[in-house]
Order: C-alpha cells, then sequence, then structure tokens
C-alpha cells in the first residue's frame, strides 16, 4: 500500500488519510470493471510523446494527467509552505492536496494497464515560498481543471464515467472556491463570479485548449490528437 499511495508524488504522501484512500480505492474497483472490458494499449510513443490514447480511455487518461498535475502542485505546496501560511491554510491547502492525490490514484488504479505513465511537473516558474504566487496558480489549476471537465463532459460515451466525471468536477469547484476565498476573504469572488456566466453556467474548454493551457508546467509532451472530438 505504501507503494501505491506514493504514487507519483513522493514520501509526503504516506500521510494520505487511510479512511479516504480506501472509500476512493473502492470506488477505483467499481471503475476498474468498467474499463477491463476495453482494449488495453500502451500509450507512450517512446521518449517523444505520451498519447492520451482514443475513446473513454483517453479521455480517462486526459483527467489523469491533469489530476497528476494538480496533485504534485499541492504535494509541493504542502512539502515547502509558503512564508506565512496560516493552520486555517494549512488545513484547507491539505484537504486540498488529499483530495487530489485521491483523484490521481483513482485514475491510476481503473485504468490499470491502459494508464498513461506518471508526468514528470515542471513547476520552475512558481516560487513556492511566495503566498501570492502559490494562491496565483492554484486558482489557475482549479479554474482549469473544472473548465476541462465540463469540456469533456459531452465526449465521454459511456454513462459510467460520466458519472465518476460528474462527482470529481463538483469537488474541483469547490476547490476553486475555497482559493478564492483564501485570495479575497468574503469577497464575492468566492462563487466564481469571474467564471460564471450570466445564465449561472460554469466555463467549459475542450482538450486541445487545456492541454495547451498546462504545457509549460509539464516536462513531457502530451499528445491528444487522438481524442475524441
Amino acid at each position: 500500500m505504501k507503494e501505491f499511495l506514493q504514487g507519483n508524488g513522493g514520501p509526503m504522501l504516506d500521510k494520505v488519510n487511510r479512511r479516504y484512500f480506501l472509500r476512493s480505492a473502492g470506488v477505483a474497483a467499481s471503475a476498474g470493471a468498467l474499463i477491463m472490458g476495453c482494449t488495453l494499449e500502451d500509450h507512450n510513443i517512446g521518449d517523444q510523446a505520451v498519447d492520451l490514447g482514443t475513446g473513454d480511455i483517453g479521455i480517462l487518461n486526459y483527467a489523469y494527467a491533469l489530476e497528476q498535475l494538480e496533485a504534485a502542485f499541492y504535494t509541493q505546496v504542502m512539502m515547502t509552505p509558503y512564508v506565512g501560511m496560516s493552520m486555517e491554510e494549512k488545513t484547507i491547502l491539505t484537504d486540498i492536496m488529499y483530495h487530489e492525490v485521491i483523484h490521481r490514484q483513482f485514475f491510476k488504479a481503473a485504468l490499470g494497464g491502459a494508464a498513461i505513465k506518471g508526468l514528470t511537473p515542471n513547476f520552475a516558474g512558481i516560487d513556492f515560498l511566495k503566498r501570492d504566487d502559490v494562491l496565483k496558480y492554484a486558482k489557475i489549476f482549479e479554474d482549469t481543471g473544472v473548465a476541462a471537465y465540463n469540456g469533456a463532459g459531452n465526449l465521454i460515451t459511456n454513462p459510467g464515467y460520466l458519472l465518476i466525471a460528474g462527482k470529481i468536477v463538483s469537488v474541483e469547484a469547490r476547490h476553486a472556491s475555497a482559493i478564492r476565498d483564501l485570495i479575497s476573504p468574503n469577497s464575492a469572488l468566492f462563487a466564481g463570479d469571474d467564471v460564471v456566466d450570466i445564465n449561472g453556467l460554469d466555463g467549459a474548454l475542450p482538450p486541445s485548449a487545456v492541454l495547451m493551457a498546462v504545457a509549460p508546467f509539464v516536462k513531457d509532451k502530451i499528445d491528444g490528437s487522438h481524442l475524441p472530438s
């Protein structure tokens, strides 16, 4: 279990709450049963690119790639806390880290042999010791994650996968609100007024736009050209 918890994030993840992990592992097992009916392929193209694959498996790998990025980001945040981090902020950011680690491990376990490799993050441009920098990028990652799930929903054909995606995107939206509240306490922005349109709907982005947006934060080249559109 130790190796499974560590995943791509290092020893910090040994501290993941056992109750959360076991609960998410049960969900992963159910999803894994669905995925086992699909053809497993090796989605790594040498050292040149990481091919996400096609169909629903490709979309799940797409989500897995994004969750790897978010889990790595928050793990680094908690390994090197920014100057002046309060106990309240530590609690909130630790909870978010746990959620993202669980999401990452969920997709890794559920995809099994169809999963892409562990990606290498590139956070060279982020000063993790500065509160403003950390929260700015946390907001970017959370908003991008929500838009990514929203934009991929109509590309999923299996209703079981769609249900899982809906449950995860709602958690990502909670993260986005929490980060906004840390940036601007007691502000109306906590509800995402800057991203929710006049119809009360959140934004959505296609995989191509999301992969372009996150490319600077991943050392690996990600190939999403075979995803459904």
